[in-house]
């Protein structure tokens, strides 16, 4: 069964031009939320610029490794938008905000502009699908199940099992996939993943490649 995306504008009104923020290995995905804490200036004023106008900024991964260019780290080429549903002004200064992943899109150029952030021409046309939320993806839940418990106690993290069973699939995936602590290049797989089905399977391929990882090295 497929959902509307709770707080996504219709595909047509999606922005011409949308602000991005560089994080290594932080994962937004459509239906996802993402708490941010927001301190450094530039990222300030695009929050107030965001809050000005439709409340959507883009979430990309900085390549590893990659040396800057004329604006700044060398980024992904496919991220995906949010929009702020949660703001929160600090004493101190900060913002506390949370995102609520709509829409990937691929960067078609970035735009030289006066503003301390940086904005690019998005290219939402591949990813029409993402306004709509898959509840069943008919997940090996025994299998998940298996790994995750290997995976989660290798990487010392806790879960809440009971919310892991009562997820819809769709959910659940989306969840795990932005929690877990994978690296720059495994997030990026998942999230370029031509649908939810396939996100599915690529999330269980790298849980699976990362639960054996930590049993080989625990032997040697």
């Amino acid at each position: 069964m497929d959902n509307k995306t709770p707080f996504a504008p219709d595909f047509k009104d999606l922005p011409v031009a949308l602000s991005i923020f560089p994080l290594a290995e932080v994962l937004l995905l459509p239906g996802g939320q993402l708490p941010l804490n927001i301190f450094e200036p530039c990222y300030l004023a695009m929050v107030d610029a965001a809050m000005a106008g439709d409340r959507m900024m883009g979430i990309v991964q900085p390549k590893p490794g990659q040396e800057c260019d004329v604006f700044g780290p060398q980024v992904y080429k496919t991220a995906c938008a949010g929009k702020i549903t949660i703001f929160n002004e600090m004493p101190d200064g900060r913002y506390e905000i949370k995102l609520n992943g709509i829409c990937r899109f691929d960067i078609v150029q970035e735009l030289k502009t006066s503003d301390p952030f940086r904005m690019v021409t998005p290219d939402w046309s591949a990813y029409r699908n993402d306004l709509t939320q898959s509840s069943c993806l008919n997940l090996n839940r025994d299998k998940l199940m298996g790994l995750l418990k290997t995976y989660f106690s290798n990487e010392g993290m806790e879960c809440d099992w009971g919310a892991v069973e009562d997820a819809t699939d769709g959910k659940l995936i989306t969840c795990l996939a932005m929690a877990c602590p994978f690296e720059a290049g495994e997030k990026q797989a998942i999230l370029e993943a031509p649908c939810a089905k396939t996100r599915a399977e690529m999330f269980l391929k790298v849980l699976e490649m990362a639960a054996c990882q930590k049993v080989c090295d625990s032997k040697h």
